[in-house]
């Protein structure tokens, strides 16, 4: 990926729809495959690294359509198969190429009422992407219809309408359901629960909502006025939100049942115990999880020093340890807070990796250096306890372990020294403990995640979970996938119960 001026790629696109746009319903598949990919246009690399906007510019109108125009609106629809959510790919695609994007819009929110969220962040080239028939005749997943990028379009564009539309809701059933967490499992739990009539109540711990959205990922992937804006389209459905209020504290989950009357409960508190590595020299000051960074940075505003009364460290050279997108965002906004160097230490090679590749290729844009086959043995400090040094150690892959990636092998006598004053460490995070130290009759496995069955329903009668809580550390739209689950088996129970 190489860096092309919004003029340029808004110039291409008006020119190539101008070649195709007046003979739509007949062009061929073989006429769609010779459209090229339009590129998403982005803030110039030297500019973004100095500020806290969106990275990604967004479509144009005829970069969108255009864009459309390359769907192969296949008969088997396999793109479908690889959403979590079941959107009506194809159907919101054509309405793209047609310039009826209200239409889109509409097909979009049948399935999910977060479009602007999913757009931005979700990993479309691990699942509505990589099944693309487009990318699969052009052997190349990258080629596939950008199918986040035109989801973001049309629901950007309805907002900037400004006519957002709110989802019918049928007539009150006199039901009650407690969501305790507002991440993306828990909104979507909420829009579909609420639909149907039942009254739902969001318990957030923080002072903000949005979970992982709003503290774990920057607002250069993710506005927080976008989050914003999703949520207040749940509030206007009639969803009650409780901030600063910590079920396990401020109320045992049990009591949500018994003494206040919830008829069921959907836990989505997510997967923000962090994990570190061991190692000698954790415990120096410098050293931070990418959590307490990112959320001292995000939900907290550090960033905004005339505003934010937030402390964050002050780092001349980072860094971090991890090769996920938590890794690439801790990375990118070190970089924005001041950092000169910026180090990614990854035990594994590039092809490895499970962060999204364009997180990756904007990393490398932005002047983040890559350590491949390297990871830290310890962390060294200066007399005052601070980080000034790292000693890290070359790796080789051997045999592919468990996941299917190969394994990372120790070179021996490889050992050499980097100089930074801040360590991130990036690797993963654990479950959620409270909610489980406090209700001993929930069912969780070694790990901490919620044992579900295939409908989120918990051990618990009348309990159901999902995200991060059930899964461990995932994606926003595997949460959300798990949420529409658990929606469904909660509507399917209650309305049961109505019918006597």
């Amino acid at each position: 990926m190489s860096y092309q001026s919004p003029d340029i790629l808004s110039a291409n696109a008006k020119k190539i729809l101008n070649d195709y746009i007046h003979n739509v319903e007949n062009l061929k598949a073989k006429d769609r495959l010779k459209i090229p990919v339009q590129d998403m246009p982005a803030q110039d690399p030297i500019v973004r690294g100095h500020n806290l906007e969106e990275v990604a510019i967004g479509y144009t109108m005829e970069e969108a359509r255009v864009e459309a125009l390359r769907c192969l609106e296949c008969v088997k629809q396999t793109c479908i198969d690889g959403c979590p959510v079941k959107i009506d790919i194809p159907g919101f695609i054509k309405h793209i190429a047609y310039g009826e994007f209200q239409n889109a819009v509409d097909v979009i929110k049948e399935a999910s009422l977060l479009p602007s969220i999913c757009g931005r962040v979700c990993p479309q080239e691990t699942q509505c992407q990589e099944n693309c028939k487009v990318g699969i005749a052009l052997k190349d997943v990258d080629k596939s219809v950008a199918i986040g990028r035109l989801e973001r379009f049309v629901a950007d564009w309805e907002r900037e309408q400004g006519n957002v539309k709110i989802p019918h809701v049928k007539p009150e059933t006199g039901k009650k359901v407690a969501i305790i967490g507002s991440g993306p499992a828990g909104l979507v739990v909420a829009a579909d629960v609420r639909r149907e009539g039942h009254s739902v109540t969001i318990f957030e711990a923080f002072h903000k909502l949005g979970g992982v959205m709003r503290y774990g990922i920057p607002e250069f992937r993710l506005p927080n006025d976008i989050v914003d804006e999703e949520i207040d389209t749940l509030v206007k459905m009639g969803v009650e939100i409780k901030k600063n209020y910590v079920v396990g504290r401020t109320r045992k989950l049990n009591d949500l049942i018994e003494k206040d009357g919830f008829d069921a409960v959907f836990i989505g508190t997510g997967a923000g115990l962090p994990m570190f590595m061991g190692i000698e020299g954790e415990n120096l000051v410098g050293v931070f999880s990418a959590n307490e960074y990112l959320t001292r940075a995000n939900l907290m505003r550090a960033f905004d020093k005339k505003n934010a009364d937030t402390p964050i460290y002050p780092s001349k050279i980072v860094a971090v340890l991890g090769g996920g997108n938590v890794a690439m965002d801790a990375a990118r906004m070190a970089l924005r807070l001041g950092a000169e160097k910026v180090y990614v230490i990854y035990r594994r090679t590039e092809v490895e990796m499970p962060a999204r590749k364009e997180e990756v290729a904007h990393a490398k844009e932005e002047g983040i250096e890559f350590n491949f086959l390297t990871n830290a043995k310890k962390i060294l400090g200066n007399e005052k306890g601070k980080v000034n040094a790292m000693e890290c150690l070359r790796y080789e892959l051997g045999e592919p372990d468990s996941s299917g990636r190969r394994r990372p092998v120790v070179i021996e006598g490889s050992e050499f020294i980097i100089d930074v004053d801040t360590v991130i460490v990036a690797i993963g995070n654990g479950s959620n403990p409270l909610i489980k130290q406090t209700t001993p009759n929930l069912e969780t496995n070694k790990w901490g995640n919620i044992i579900v069955d295939e409908n989120q329903k918990s051990s618990m009668d009348r309990v159901f979970a999902g995200g991060d809580i059930v899964l461990g550390a995932a994606t926003v739209i595997l949460a959300m996938g798990e949420g529409r689950k658990a929606a469904a088996a909660i509507n399917d129970m209650l309305a049961k119960e109505i019918a006597g």
